[in-house]
């Protein structure tokens, strides 16, 4: 009985977990990431879009801020390497 009870946390906290991802929109192609993973010879987990997509816009939403304290509405490639 432990186990089913562990297992329901378990499957709790994925749920949670998808809810927060499922928030944020999709930035990335799906398809061209898991082929450059592909490529690599890696395989690729089930949450490893929503990771990076995850990173992505925490990128986007450091960049943005940047632009906007240096008194600019453009976004520029430097935003994103300066972080």
């Amino acid at each position: 009985m432990a186990k089913k009870k562990a297992t329901k946390k378990k499957a709790t906290k994925k749920k949670a977990a998808k809810k927060k991802a499922a928030n944020q929109e999709v930035l990335l192609v799906g398809s061209k990431v898991k082929a450059a993973i592909k490529d690599a010879g890696c395989n690729t987990a089930g949450d490893a879009l929503e990771g990076l997509n995850a990173w992505v816009h925490w990128l986007v939403q450091q960049a943005t801020t940047r632009a906007q304290a240096n008194g600019r509405k453009t976004v520029r490639a430097h935003d994103f390497i300066s972080l």
